[in-house]
């Protein structure tokens, strides 16, 4: 970046080779970098603004818009011409420094306050082809107020000299008019006195808000002849603290900032000085891009805490581990883990009725017959729940599952993004339930497999009962008399037929447990799946894509804020977590 204006002590002598025509003069090294620089932190506020309309008040943008308006205004105006205003209070002599300058008695300087009622310039030409008065129609300074140098100074070509009526000003007209210059001219003399280089309303009002413009500034201590020569340097040490409190930088020892000089208006003491001062500001060509640039730190540091939270790094967003505990408190809220049970008893039932003894299905056959006689059905309990309209999915689960979702994914978020991604969660929150009811119910049951060692124990338990009812009656003709074959053999046979049957129906119960566990998992995995699909769709996705914007937005708030138009922070690597993901469903085998 070029060097900023520095006081020179020295006096230019007089003898010095005029400079070449500044319209045929090669830019320095680093102004078309500036340039550029300024174009793409300039692109990337009217991206920023863009991304931010339906997420910010309109208020809160407004500043960014003016700026954008008033760089494309000054853009297409000429570069050759630098327009310098000198500002002042009632009485501090900004006129009489003007026509010094000038060479030539073209302000109205006078006793009667408020003297000047309107702005009034003086312009150096910048090259034959090159006209100041696209600028001055800009600045809105009338035509009998336009004024052109008598005397030609090379080392002034191209500057634009404003005399601004008085801040201070008793006509409220006037401050307007001060105030609405001081933000379109590309550099700023300000000019003060012995007695009011203290003034309270110009360092609060105006010095401290143009602190951030101190490279395009200058404090000059006007009328040092009234003061005596010891006084000179006590009064600007004084001055330079004032400013140092109100953080205004200050460009001594080739440092970048305003500079502070004196000078005597009437006696001409320092006026030379000042003229080389503001005369090497124009050459530059560069006062008009510094002064956007400080526009747009200013616009930075004020837009700050709408995409920065306490300067914080960037949020971690939609972390795994919020994803994953959201998951797990929808499958809470379908039931998965109590359906997945269920699978597994109702497996277990199955296989008991399938391989289970015959006189316990006898039984279980009779027991419900007795309780259909008595008007109580096994699914009595849930037919009258159904019928009075329970829901099987727990709405208050589902409702804290987004809250929860919702503060982690805003966690280090600014106030007006997190405020969207709530926004957006809420929303999916509201459809949520209903959205997993209709798919529970839309989801057919499928029949419970039936293994093929079912068929064979079913079998080896209707042998057994063969065996048994043989016994039976080998020992019922036995005691009636009738000859058998065999004594032993009858009660073998029912001895294992009755042994047998309960002893291979605990065999198939024990080896069931296994099927039934991973049946029932797949079940519970089933339901995990289905509620973590409705809720990426219903909540995750709007969430991410809230997040997305805010990933977008911060990069661009980067561009904008940085000095030198960087494109990214290294804080902004953790943002890859604000991207949406699919879900992610634990198979709970």
């Amino acid at each position: 970046m070029t060097e900023s204006m520095t006081i020179t002590r020295t006096r230019r002598d007089t003898t010095e080779e005029p400079r070449p025509d500044p319209q045929h003069e090669p830019a320095g090294p680093q102004g078309p970098a500036e340039e550029g620089t300024l174009r793409r932190r300039l692109g990337a506020l009217r991206e920023l603004i863009g991304l931010s309309r339906t997420r910010l008040a309109e208020a809160d943008l407004a500043e960014a818009g003016r700026l954008l308006d008033e760089a494309a205004a000054r853009d297409k105006l000429p570069r050759a011409y630098t327009v310098v205003a000198i500002a002042g209070a009632t009485g501090t002599g900004k006129s009489t420094l003007f026509n010094a300058l000038a060479g030539a008695q073209l302000s109205e300087t006078g006793v009667r306050r408020p003297t000047t009622a309107t702005a009034v310039s003086c312009a150096w030409e910048a090259g034959r082809e090159q006209n100041p008065d696209g600028l001055l129609e800009r600045l809105g300074v009338p035509a009998r107020a336009r004024r052109r140098a008598h005397v030609l100074d090379p080392g002034l070509r191209g500057l634009v000299l404003l005399d601004l009526p008085d801040y201070d000003s008793v006509d409220v007209s006037h401050r307007e008019q001060v105030d609405r210059l001081l933000g379109l001219v590309d550099a700023v003399i300000w000019v003060v006195d012995p007695e009011k280089y203290a003034d309270t309303l110009l360092h609060e009002r105006y010095l401290r808000a143009f602190a951030g413009h101190a490279d395009v500034s200058l404090i000059v201590l006007n009328q040092i002849d009234r003061l005596p020569t010891d006084a000179v340097d006590a009064v600007l040490d004084d001055l330079r603290r004032l400013l140092d409190e109100r953080g205004v930088a200050l460009g001594e020892h080739g440092e970048p900032g305003a500079g502070v000089l004196a000078v005597s208006a009437l006696t001409g003491d320092g006026v030379a000085e000042l003229r080389q001062t503001v005369g090497e500001l124009a050459a530059s060509r560069t006062a008009a891009t510094r002064r956007l640039s400080a526009d747009v730190d200013g616009v930075a540091r004020r837009l700050g805490p709408k995409y920065v939270a306490d300067g914080s790094e960037a949020p971690a967003g939609l972390t795994p581990h919020a994803r994953e505990e959201f998951e797990d408190r929808l499958a809470a809220a379908v039931g998965a883990a109590a359906a997945g049970q269920a699978a597994e008893r109702g497996w277990l039932r199955r296989a008991d009725r399938a391989c289970g003894t015959p006189w316990a299905q006898l039984l279980r056959r009779l027991a419900a017959r007795q309780a259909e006689r008595r008007g109580e059905p096994p699914a009595l309990a849930a037919q009258r729940l159904r019928a009075a309209g329970t829901r099987t999915v727990a709405t208050a689960v589902v409702e804290q599952a987004v809250r929860q979702l919702a503060d982690e994914a805003t966690e280090g978020l600014p106030e007006p993004w997190s405020r969207a991604v709530k926004d957006a969660a809420r929303r999916g929150a509201e459809r949520l339930p209903d959205d997993l009811e209709r798919t529970l119910e839309q989801q057919s049951t499928e029949p419970l497999p039936k293994p093929r060692w079912w068929s064979v124990a079913a079998i080896g338990q209707a042998v057994l009962l063969a065996a048994q009812l043989l016994g039976v009656c080998w020992v019922v003709a036995a005691v009636a008399g009738q000859p058998v074959v065999g004594r032993w053999l009858p009660l073998a046979l029912l001895l294992c037929g009755s042994l047998g049957g309960p002893l291979l129906a605990w065999a198939c119960r024990i080896s069931a447990r296994g099927p039934a566990r991973s049946y029932g998992q797949q079940e519970e995995w089933r339901l995990r799946r289905l509620a973590a699909d409705r809720g990426h769709s219903q909540v995750l996705e709007p969430v991410a894509a809230e997040l997305m914007r805010y990933r977008e937005v911060r990069e661009r708030f980067v561009v904008v804020a940085s000095p030198t138009g960087g494109v990214e922070l290294p804080s902004l690597a953790s943002l890859s977590a604000l991207s949406p993901a699919a879900p992610t469903v634990r198979d709970p085998r």
